[in-house]
C-alpha cells in the first residue's frame, strides 16, 4: 500500500545521498579544499587543522565553520612550544633541528629557511609564530591553563608574535573566545567517557535487574494486584519520605559546621564542572528537601481524594493482568518498537549529515591588508594567478572558505533539513502508532472472545501486527502526520522563544509563550485521541477519521469513567515506574558510593559517581516504562472495549456481554442504578 511517510523519507535520503559528502563533516578542510586525515590522500597522516595566525580569528564559531581569515594547513600534530620565524632563522645557523621542527607547520614543499621574513609572511609560506596548542575538534587551539586565577599558555602570560611585538595571552583568549570553556567541557567529557568505560558492566547489571523486576512485577499483578499496588503507593511515599529525611540530615549537618561551606550559596560559586561541590552546600539540600516535600504532599492529597477510585482501578488492573497472562508475547513487543526507533534515528542522522555536507568548495580572496577591495570576494584558484588581484593586493591568496553553492538545491538546503526533521518525527510517531495498534488488536481479541481463553485466536500478537501492516498503514501514517506537524510547530516556537530571550519586546514574548502553551495542550490532546483512534481501528478496521470520531464520542459519553478510572490507572502505573527506577537507583547509589561493605572492593574507580548512577536511573525508568506501557495499552483497550460492549449489548442471551463477569461486576458498580435501569 501507498505509505507517504516512507516515500517522503526515501525522497530526502536520495536527495541527500546524491548531493552529500559526509567527508566534509568528518574531516577538517585546509585552505586548498583538501581533507585532513582522509586515507588515500597526501594528508592521510595529517588529521589536525593548523591556523597560521590564530589571532586573526574572531571567535570559535568562525573557527569551527572554517572561515577564519588566515591560511589553514593540515598537520600531524599541534605545536608544543612558543617559537617565531625570526627566532628560528637566528637559531638555524647553529642548530638545524630548529628548522626541522618549524617546517612541520609550513606549506608542503617549502624548504628555504633563509628566505627573508617579509617575503615568507607575504607569500604565507610559514606562520610568523607558533604557540603551544592541543587538538580539539581536530583543530589546533591554544593550550590555555589557569594557574592561581591567571590565564597562561605553557606557564607564560606574554609571547612574541613574530612581528616584533610582545602580545598577551589575553589576546589569544579574545581571538578564541569561548574555547576555554569548550576545552573544559571536553575534559569533563573525557572523564565521563572513562567512567562509562570503567562501569559499563555494572550499569548493564543494573538495567538487567530492572528488566527482571519489571517482568516479575507485571506477572505478580495477575495474582496480587491489590497488594502490590498498595505496596507501590506506600513504597513511593516511604522512599520520598526517606529522601526528605536524608536531605534534612545533610542540611542540618552542613549548617552546623563552624566556618564551613554551609552558608555559601549556589550563586556564590557559579557553575562548576565537579558537581560534588554543590553537595557541600546546605542550600542544595534545602532545595532537594523542599522539592521532595512538595512531591510527597501532592501524592498524599491525590490518594486521599481518589481512594475509592483507586480500589476500582486496582480491579481494572487485575483484569489487564489476566489479558497479559494469556498473551505473554505482548510484554516483549517494546523490543520491536525500540529496534524500529533506532532505525528511524539512524536514518535521520545519516540524512542530516549528508544534507549538511552538500555543496561545492567555495574559495575567497584572502588578503593581509584589510583595505583590499577584493577581500572576501569569491575566486577560482585555477585562474587566480592570471587576474590582477595579486597586483592590486600584494600577498593576497585564493583560499578555501566553506562549502556551499548557488544552485536551486543549495539555496534550499535548510528547507530540506526541516523536511528531514518533519519526516523523522513522522516516522517516530508512525512506529509508536504501529505498536499501539498492534497491542490494541491483540488485547481486543482477548476481550471480544466470548469464552476466555478458549475463543482467543492463536498468535494474537502476530495476527494483529500483520493486520496493522497490511491494512492500516495509511490510517496510522495519517494520524502520525497530524501529530508530527504539531510537534514541528512546537520546535519552531521553541527556536523563536530562544531567539527572543534577549529581546525587549514583551508582547512578542507573551505571544510566543501563549502559543507554546496552546500547542502543548494540542499535542497532548492529539496523542490521547490518536491512541484511542488506533484502538478503534484495531477493533473495527475503519479509516482514521471515522475511528477518531467514534472514539471521541464514545469517550464523551463515558467522560466520568475516562477522567477517573483510566487516569487513576495511569497514575498507579506511573508510581510503579517510579518505585522500580527509584529502588534500583537507591541500590546503585549505595553501590557506587561504596556503602555496601560486602562488595565494596568491586566498585570501580570513578571521576564522577553520578555518571553511572544517573545512567542506571534513567535507563531503569525507560525499561520500566516499556513494560508498563504495554500494561497501560492493555487497560486502555479493555476500557474502551467495555464502554463499547455496554452500548452494543444488554446482557441478554441474544446480546450477551463479552466482558468477564469480574470486570462487569466491578465497573457496573461505579455506574450505579442508572445503568441497571437502562438495561
Amino acid at each position: 500500500k501507498f505509505n507517504p511517510a516512507n516515500d517522503a523519507a526515501v525522497f530526502c535520503l536520495v536527495a541527500a545521498w546524491i548531493h552529500g559528502d559526509p567527508r566534509k563533516v568528518v574531516y577538517p578542510t585546509d585552505s586548498h579544499g583538501q581533507f585532513c586525515g582522509q586515507q588515500g590522500t597526501p594528508n592521510a597522516n595529517k588529521a589536525i587543522l593548523f591556523y597560521f595566525n590564530i589571532l586573526q580569528c574572531a571567535n570559535p564559531a568562525v573557527l569551527i565553520n572554517l572561515q577564519c581569515p588566515t591560511t589553514q594547513l593540515c598537520v600531524s600534530k599541534c605545536p608544543d612550544r612558543f617559537a617565531t620565524y625570526l627566532d628560528m632563522q637566528y637559531n638555524y645557523r647553529y642548530n638545524k633541528s630548529y628548522w626541522e621542527y618549524y617546517r612541520q607547520f609550513c606549506k608542503p614543499g617549502f624548504d628555504n629557511p633563509r628566505k627573508s621574513v617579509a617575503q615568507v609572511l607575504r607569500d604565507e609560506d610559514c606562520p610568523s609564530m607558533i604557540v603551544p596548542s592541543r587538538p580539539f575538534l581536530q583543530r589546533c587551539f591554544p593550550d590555555f591553563i589557569t594557574r592561581n586565577g591567571t590565564l597562561t599558555v605553557a606557564n607564560k602570560t606574554v609571547f612574541k608574535d613574530g612581528l616584533g611585538k610582545t602580545r598577551s595571552v589575553i589576546d589569544l583568549r579574545d581571538a578564541a573566545n569561548g574555547i576555554t570553556s569548550l576545552l573544559d567541557a571536553k575534559e569533563v567529557g573525557m572523564k565521563i567517557f572513562e567512567d562509562y568505560a570503567n562501569s559499563w558492566y555494572w550499569i548493564l547489571i543494573g538495567l538487567v535487574i530492572t528488566m527482571v523486576v519489571s517482568l516479575a512485577f507485571i506477572l505478580l499483578l495477575r495474582f496480587t494486584a491489590g497488594v502490590l499496588l498498595w505496596l507501590i503507593i506506600f513504597g513511593v511515599i516511604a522512599v520520598v519520605g526517606y529522601g526528605i529525611w536524608h536531605c534534612y540530615w545533610e542540611f542540618s549537618t552542613l549548617r552546623g559546621k563552624p566556618h564551613g561551606d554551609g552558608d555559601v550559596t549556589i550563586s556564590d560559586i557559579g557553575f562548576q564542572t565537579d558537581f560534588r561541590v554543590y553537595l557541600q552546600l546546605s542550600q542544595t539540600w534545602l532545595i532537594f528537601m523542599i522539592s521532595l516535600s512538595v512531591i510527597e504532599a501532592v501524592i498524599i492529597i491525590i490518594l486521599i481524594f481518589l481512594r475509592r477510585r483507586v480500589r476500582i482501578a486496582i480491579a481494572l488492573l487485575k483484569e489487564g493482568s489476566r489479558a497479559i497472562g494469556y498473551i505473554m508475547s505482548t510484554l516483549f513487543y517494546p523490543i520491536i518498537t525500540f529496534v524500529l526507533l533506532a532505525i528511524c534515528i539512524a536514518y535521520w542522522a545519516v540524512t542530516a549529515v549528508f544534507l549538511a555536507s552538500s555543496g561545492d568548495a567555495v574559495y575567497k580572496v584572502m588578503s593581509t591588508p584589510d583595505k583590499c577591495v577584493y577581500a572576501n570576494l569569491t575566486c577560482d584558484p585555477e585562474t587566480f594567478s592570471q587576474t590582477n588581484v595579486t597586483k592590486v593586493c600584494p600577498g593576497s591568496q585564493c583560499t578555501f572558505a566553506f562549502y556551499g553553492g548557488e544552485s536551486l538545491y543549495h539555496r534550499y538546503i535548510f528547507v530540506l533539513q526541516l523536511c528531514n526533521l518533519l519526516v523523522f518525527l513522522w516516522l517516530v510517531n508512525f512506529t509508536i502508532a504501529l505498536g499501539q495498534c498492534t497491542l490494541a488488536g491483540a488485547f481486543a481479541s482477548y476481550y471480544w472472545a466470548l469464552r476466555k481463553p478458549q475463543d482467543i485466536p492463536s498468535c494474537p500478537l502476530f495476527s494483529s501486527f500483520s493486520r496493522a501492516v497490511r491494512y492500516h498503514t495509511g490510517s496510522l501514517a495519517f494520524g502520525s502526520l497530524i501529530l508530527a506537524v504539531v510537534q514541528m510547530f512546537r520546535i519552531v516556537l521553541e527556536y523563536l522563544d530562544h531567539k527572543l530571550k534577549g529581546a525587549h519586546n514583551a508582547f512578542a514574548r507573551f505571544l510566543i509563550c501563549c502559543l507554546k502553551c496552546c500547542f502543548w495542550c494540542l499535542e497532548h490532546f492529539i496523542k490521547f485521541m490518536n491512541r484511542n483512534a488506533y484502538i478503534m481501528i484495531a477493533i473495527y478496521g475503519k479509516n482514521f477519521c471515522t475511528s477518531a470520531k467514534d472514539a471521541f464520542f464514545l469517550l464523551m459519553r463515558n467522560v466520568v469513567r475516562v477522567a477517573v478510572l483510566d487516569k487513576v490507572t495511569d497514575f498507579l502505573l506511573f508510581l510503579g515506574k517510579v518505585l522500580i527506577s527509584g529502588s534500583v537507583g537507591v541500590l546503585a547509589f549505595f553501590f557506587f558510593t561504596r556503602k555496601i561493605p560486602v562488595i565494596q572492593e568491586e566498585v570501580p574507580s570513578l571521576n564522577y559517581y553520578w555518571v553511572p548512577l544517573l545512567t542506571v536511573i534513567f535507563g531503569s525508568y525507560l525499561i520500566a516504562h516499556g513494560f508498563f506501557n504495554v500494561y497501560a495499552m492493555c487497560v486502555d483497550t479493555l476500557f474502551l472495549c467495555f464502554c463499547e460492549d455496554l452500548e452494543r449489548n444488554d446482557g441478554s442471551p441474544l446480546k450477551p456481554f463479552y466482558m468477564s463477569p469480574q470486570l462487569h461486576r466491578i465497573l457496573r458498580r461505579e455506574q450505579g442504578s442508572k445503568l441497571y435501569a437502562a438495561s
